[in-house]
């Protein structure tokens, strides 16, 4: 799609301003969800939390983008927000459709190794002064292909997501009697106490010649196999190792033992355990748990181990520790209700997929009536209204961005 596109020099000073946000702390948020509270973190969009209404000065109007000067990430701003500490406001000096959006957040984004690599007092100068390509026709900016190529990006994505849902049979969100049962249940049923240690062992892995900090972040090569560390992100899966002298594991829980956050996991796939976290397995009988009994499993360790109280100064300590705590488990007929746990955590699933499958159906028919009415016309359709969810939004930015720079 991007051959024959005609391409200009742009800077950015000339389409953006780059302002100050006024800031507070945290202890000055409220009660509500009427407005976002914007950090220089990446996760979550720069969103630290939500807020209701603080004051009147301190609040930034929607249709910015916020500029966080810790990982200078770009973020779009669908409504008002108030800000913390070194957050930046990037206002548009031209007319955006909310179809453009998103590629102008690659544009932006593409920038990232540049801004970081400067001193955070010169950020605003460096970024007025940094000159893109974007595509033109006939002089002028050419948001006619913007749109249609974002369009094109998105249905690809939605297409994924659709067949993904249906390989998965996530695309079938109806609770069966034993769902609702389940979810019904949940206050009447009966638990019992069990120790961690008389339910899990720990399993024995090869020590990895490896340092984290050395190895790939992403598939490289012969660097293949997820490592596990002590971090909280990506369910402690960081970094990648070559398979051969690796204890390759799957089908088990994680927990980390030297780390801010313990919080355990369940690891369906492949992985190996490279350094400050342990995995274990079930061994109080010789039932072969299923993911949804594993996930509840995970819940219930994460009752104990997943507190606030431990951090890296007050550690929760090692398997040593963990497998002497107790836990609570649904108990039916003298035993342990791996059932209930199965029900339960499958009707949990349903209900957090709905909404994805009732969105992916929706948008499925908005891109068929969006290709029909291109079909007929090429004027006017690619007005009319379009609303971008970010788990989508992000897949297609990541795509667009590729897309633009290795063209």
């Amino acid at each position: 799609m991007l051959n024959g596109v005609e391409w200009g020099e742009y800077r950015l000073g000339d389409l953006f301003d780059i302002n100050n946000t006024l800031s507070f702390n945290t202890d000055k948020l409220v009660d509500g969800d009427e407005y976002d509270y914007v950090t220089r973190t990446s996760t979550n969009q720069g969103i630290l939390k939500s807020t209701g209404f603080v004051n009147k000065e301190n609040i930034n109007e929607a249709g910015v983008w916020s500029l966080g000067l810790l990982q200078m990430d770009f973020f779009y701003r669908k409504k008002k927000w108030y800000a913390g500490q070194f957050v930046r406001k990037i206002v548009p000096k031209i007319k955006l459709a909310p179809r453009v959006i998103p590629f102008f957040t690659a544009v932006l984004n593409h920038q990232k190794p540049i801004l970081l690599s400067v001193l955070v007092r010169n950020v605003d100068d460096i970024f007025k002064n940094l000159k893109v390509k974007l595509p033109v026709k006939e002089g002028k900016l050419d948001f006619d292909f913007m749109e249609s190529f974002i369009v094109e990006l998105e249905a690809e994505r939605i297409a994924e997501l659709s067949a993904y849902l249906k390989i998965s049979g996530f695309n079938n969100y109806e609770l069966s009697a034993q769902e609702l049962e389940a979810l019904e249940s949940l206050k009447t049923i009966s638990w019992d106490e069990y120790r961690i240690g008389d339910l899990f062992d720990k399993l024995k892995t090869k020590k990895l010649p490896y340092k984290a900090k050395k190895l790939p972040t992403s598939p490289t090569g012969k660097n293949i196999l997820p490592c596990l560390t002590s971090s909280f992100q990506n369910q402690g899966l960081n970094y990648y190792a070559p398979i051969d002298g690796a204890t390759v594991l799957k089908n088990v829980i994680t927990i980390p033992q030297n780390s801010d956050v313990y919080r355990a996991y369940y690891q369906p796939k492949d992985f190996t355990v490279l350094s400050d976290a342990y995995a274990i397995d079930w061994i109080y009988d010789d039932c072969k748990l299923t993911r949804n009994q594993y996930l509840f499993m995970v819940m219930c360790i994460n009752k104990v181990t997943d507190l606030p109280i431990y951090s890296y100064k007050n550690k929760l300590g090692g398997w040593n520790v963990v497998k002497d705590k107790y836990i609570s488990l649904p108990k039916a007929n003298g035993k342990i209700d791996l059932d209930f746990m199965n029900h339960f955590i499958s009707a949990i699933i349903k209900l957090a997929i709905k909404e994805v499958v009732i969105y992916t159906d929706e948008k499925i028919k908005v891109t068929k009536q969006v290709t029909a009415a291109r079909k007929d016309t090429k004027a006017g359709i690619l007005n009319q209204p379009f609303t971008y969810e970010e788990v989508i939004e992000h897949d297609t930015l990541m795509v667009a961005e590729e897309s633009l720079y290795n063209k």
